[in-house]
């Protein structure tokens, strides 16, 4: 159970086949792997930089009395205002730019603030702060890639106005020194790291919980598809009641009437089974949460463990699978109830200990007179620190693919957060460690009261 187990989980069956390219379109943007900058949205916002463009020129010429090249400076402003005039026309609003497209015009508004911050000052000017605006707004919408080079083209823009201007516009004679301009660069160009860092991981952590919701909302879709099959089955109890009843009462007569004992001997056993089948009907009509074979509803801690390992014994021939079973003295060895969530979530563990242990792994079970705990250890790497203390938490993940595993699989990150969610929905404690001197290491523990079967 190496450092990628977590990462690389599988879904439960239900989500992967049931809602897999749905939940997987979720992924996609849940890490920002495609773009979702709409045209209208950048159109709006220019309309607001060029709006605080002609507000900061007009409160320089008649607020403050400026001396400034106001003609370049409204040359650049209407240039902005033209380009922006001409995208809103050119292209349909509603419409998603692709990542060039994104990149080529947010790049065209950090020429267009540039040229307007050379004329008035360079990063002398305070208002240089308004470069952070488009890598900012990449961060948010945009994938990595783009933010990258957006980032990159704004500070280069940031240090080159340090050097590259034309001097503050005042009412006296005061220069800004070179160091102050440089200073002023290197602390815009830590600005946009930090914004842009600061967005990136909020909506990512967003569209993350977007994504949790999304899984559970089918979860709990499923089960109210279930319910309904309770009702269907309850319905479906009632409407057999008059043909098993006719049944019933044909029977008798083939009974009373029978010529010989063998056609009244058929008549008796079909008249009892016909009883049987309006008993099974009545308890799932009254019941049918309860109408299960009571044989199947409990297993014992060395059947459970079987169970768990079965479908991965012989999936490796380098990883040994073993189970075992242990118990305090004289405590008796109970018997659980057969809860599929127990069986799934350790399912997926054994799966993906079999993905990364060295040579073997070992799932024991342990009881004493107050609770019951299953254990699931390999001999593998172990979990990585850095995702250790985030295991159970929904896409924790370690690398982007599946390298170094056995079966190549690459998940979602979804599977040790259900499997977690599913053990804890039975009243269990579930922890994640690394052993000494390697390997990995899975727990969980009930209160025996919780899941023995009376």
């Amino acid at each position: 159970m190496a450092d990628a187990v977590a990462p690389h989980a599988s879904m439960p069956a239900g989500l992967d086949t049931a809602g897999s390219d749905d939940a997987q379109d979720v992924w996609d943007s849940a890490d920002i792997r495609r773009g979702h900058l709409r045209l209208r949205t950048l159109v709006r916002l220019r309309w607001v930089v060029v709006a605080g463009e002609v507000a900061l020129l007009l409160l320089m010429a008649f607020g403050l009395g400026f001396d400034a090249p106001y003609l370049a400076c409204a040359v650049v402003v209407v240039i902005g205002a033209i380009i922006n005039v001409v995208t809103a026309i050119a292209a349909q609003p509603q419409r998603v730019m692709g990542d060039r497209e994104a990149v080529l015009q947010l790049s065209l508004d950090i020429v267009q603030m540039s040229a307007l911050l050379a004329l008035v000052g360079g990063t002398a000017n305070p208002f240089v702060l308004i470069l952070l605006a488009p890598p900012t707004l990449a961060a948010a919408t945009l994938p990595l890639r783009p933010v990258w080079v957006l980032g990159v083209m704004a500070s280069v823009a940031s240090l080159l106005l340090a050097v590259v201007n034309l001097p503050y516009p005042s009412l006296g004679e005061t220069t800004v020194s070179l160091e102050f301009r440089l200073v002023s660069g290197l602390a815009n160009v830590a600005g946009i790291a930090l914004i842009a860092s600061y967005v990136r991981q909020s909506v990512e952590e967003a569209a993350r919980m977007a994504l949790a919701l999304d899984v559970t909302q089918k979860v709990l879709a499923r089960e109210q598809r279930l319910s309904a099959l309770g009702a269907l089955a309850a319905a479906a109890a009632h409407e057999l009641g008059t043909p098993l009843a006719t049944i019933s009462i044909v029977s008798k007569e083939m009974a009373r009437e029978a010529v010989n004992p063998q056609v009244k001997e058929d008549a008796e056993l079909l008249m009892s089974q016909a009883d049987r089948c309006r008993e099974i009907l009545q308890r799932l009509a009254a019941t049918p949460d309860k109408a299960t074979d009571a044989v199947h509803e409990r297993l014992s801690l060395r059947q459970l463990v079987q169970e768990v390992i079965e479908p991965h014994a012989n999936a490796s021939k380098e990883v040994r699978v073993e189970a075992i079973v242990t118990g305090a003295k004289d405590v008796k060895t109970p018997d659980i109830r057969r809860l599929p969530e127990i069986t799934h979530a350790f399912t997926t563990f054994v799966e993906n200990a079999v993905d990364f242990a060295r040579s073997e792994i070992l799932v024991s079970a342990r009881f004493d007179a107050d609770s019951i705990s299953i254990e699931v250890r390999d001999d593998g790497p172990g979990f990585a620190p850095e995702i250790l203390a985030k295991l159970g938490e929904p896409y924790v993940t370690s690398r982007p693919g599946a390298e170094g595993s056995r079966t190549g699989h690459i998940g979602m990150g979804l599977g040790f957060f259900i499997s977690k969610t599913l053990l804890e929905r039975t009243g269990a404690v579930v922890t994640f460690h690394n052993a000494r001197p390697r390997g990995a290491v899975v727990a969980a523990r009930w209160p025996r009261s919780l899941v023995e079967a009376v």
